[in-house]
């Protein structure tokens, strides 16, 4: 049976939890375990896809085409474990499913309550398919004292009786609680008041947390550490300083070090685990303390004031560069501002390496990224486009190269020439997927991993290294494929398309330095010890474009 985490978090929020519950799975996993994390949300939205990128940061998409918080990106990068619709929960989606089955009869007219209806829920989830795991690891969002977070506490509180002790007599559950440590400068002193009371109403709730993770700015001095065990009745030895990384991937090692992956197993009575082999992480260090160069990508988007927008693709770029041992250096140019300039975008992306126009919904930025790309092809600087930047990019060719000046996207209003349309109808393993113009928003988009068959000769079957792909998708617009051979005319090769032919999933253009375009998202596939491929050749591209420059 496996065995559960579960983490949450108080004093403050944004103290880490995710990047804390993926470090810790790494270093299991180093261990030899099977890991496996799950996120409970505690919003009322069914899921954050129709939420702003302002609001909510990116949304992950996982290969079933669920709509996830972006803490799952980090789970993946950070294990390799491929994430699941089983993995997000969200307050909204237990009540929606709670609802459901109250209309339908099927608690033969009992009276629906928090308890037990709703935790029964999320116990439910937190304990589905869990059979082949070593560890499950249950972060639990939101802080502790937040209301609407109490019905997960409740939960975990219950699971945490439900599961009892192993036949050795041993814990199956443990409870970490992330709180923060503040500095406060008048005083010259780290304060620990706040994880004291934050440990009080954790422990008010039924749970007494087992180890202790303290976010501090500086060391946490001895004396500090032992009053915090002492007042917060833990082991010394279970309260783990975490201070600020020079890098995200530099956690797992700080970790161990301080002892957090061995003070977990042995609250679990666990004594005898295998040493851990950590090189994989070592080698990632390495790698971006001993970097070879750098490279500058523009990055021209709409979303640019909040980078957790483009989470992934942040993450993407940088292991591009720890696969070329270059620094990758990002400068994030906002889209409207182009439009607002008259186009006159020359100046902001000369000193750029490469220019990458990611995935966005909406017509706002949306001639900044057309000029961009123009500034790209005409230029020979290395261009990427994702989702909206291909379709886009295809919006430039057909007025640019194909002479259909009023080349355009219904996404934008109406127009004599959709280049890039809405796709209402498509085949998925389920079967034909069908979808109205003025449906709903939530969860309707051509959502998750889905095949492409890649021209032999292309530029992108070489990068790839095979012919057939499969890549995860987002999107409610299409490149129409009428226009295919217009664009081809052009110089804008269709190299990776639909399985049945219908959807255009790549473009490229062959006479150009490396100028491609996917309708998927592959930033939400790449690891820092495993840089997808487009990645891994378009930060090759700047570098070669750098020593142009």
């Amino acid at each position: 049976m496996a065995r559960f985490i579960f983490i949450t978090g108080g004093v403050v929020s944004s103290l880490g939890k995710g990047l804390m519950a993926a470090s810790l799975a790494a270093l299991l996993q180093a261990r030899g375990y099977k890991v496996r994390i799950r996120k409970f949300d505690p919003y009322l939205n069914v899921d954050p896809g129709t939420m702003s990128p302002y609001q909510h940061g990116e949304v992950y998409v996982t290969d079933d085409g669920a709509e996830t918080d972006l803490d799952l990106g980090h789970y993946e990068r950070f294990t390799g474990v491929p994430a699941r619709q089983s993995d997000n929960i969200t307050t909204g989606r237990i009540y929606r499913d709670i609802i459901t089955k109250e209309r339908r009869g099927d608690y033969l007219g009992a009276t629906v309550q928090v308890i037990p209806h709703v935790t029964n829920e999320i116990k439910d989830f937190a304990l589905a398919a869990t059979d082949d795991l070593d560890f499950l690891i249950c972060e639990i969002g939101g802080t502790v004292g937040d209301i609407e977070s109490l019905p997960f506490i409740e939960a975990i509180r219950q699971l945490r009786n439900d599961l009892g002790n192993n036949e050795d007599g041993h814990k199956n559950t443990v409870s970490i609680h992330t709180t923060l440590v503040p500095y406060i400068a008048a005083a010259g002193e780290l304060k620990t008041k706040p994880t004291q009371h934050s440990v009080r109403d954790l422990t008010s709730l039924g749970i007494q947390p087992d180890v202790l993770l303290c976010r501090v700015d500086r060391p946490l001095p001895d004396g500090e550490r032992a009053k915090i065990a002492q007042f917060c009745n833990v082991r010394k030895e279970a309260v783990i300083p975490a201070l600020d990384a020079k890098s995200i991937y530099a956690v797992p090692l700080q970790y161990h070090r301080e002892g957090l992956d061995a003070e977990v197993l042995r609250a679990f009575g666990i004594t005898d685990a295998p040493a851990p082999d950590l090189s994989r992480w070592e080698d990632i260090i390495d790698r971006q303390e001993h970097f070879e160069g750098e490279v500058t990508i523009g990055v021209v988007g709409k979303y640019v004031g909040l980078p957790d927008a483009y989470k992934s693709l942040t993450e993407a770029l940088m292991h591009g560069g720890l696969a070329n041992r270059v620094r990758v250096r990002i400068n994030w140019l906002d889209a409207e501002l182009f439009s607002e300039n008259g186009n006159d975008v020359a100046p902001m992306l000369e000193p750029v390496h490469g220019i990458l126009v990611p995935g966005g919904f909406g017509e706002r930025g949306s001639e900044g990224k057309i000029a961009s790309i123009q500034f790209a092809r005409e230029r020979g600087v290395p261009f990427f486009g994702i989702c909206f930047g291909m379709q886009m990019a295809c919006v430039e060719a057909a007025r640019n190269t194909a002479g259909i000046a009023a080349a355009s996207s219904t996404e934008f209003g109406e127009t004599e020439e959709p280049v890039v349309g809405l796709i209402t109808e498509w085949m998925s393993k389920e079967g034909l997927e069908r979808r109205e113009a003025d449906g709903d928003l939530g969860g309707t988009m051509r959502l998750g991993a889905y095949e492409a068959k890649l021209d032999g000769n292309s530029h992108v079957a070489a990068i790839y290294g095979g012919t057939t792909i499969s890549e995860r998708h987002r999107h409610r617009y299409e490149v129409n494929a009428h226009y295919r051979h217009a664009l081809e005319e052009g110089g804008l090769i269709f190299s990776g398309m639909s399985p049945d032919g219908q959807l255009p999933e790549i473009v490229e253009r062959p006479d150009h330095s490396w100028f491609v375009g996917v309708q998927f998202h592959p930033e939400l596939k790449s690891k820092p010890f495993d840089p997808h491929p487009l990645f891994k050749s378009f930060i090759e591209a700047a570098v070669k474009q750098s020593r142009l420059v």
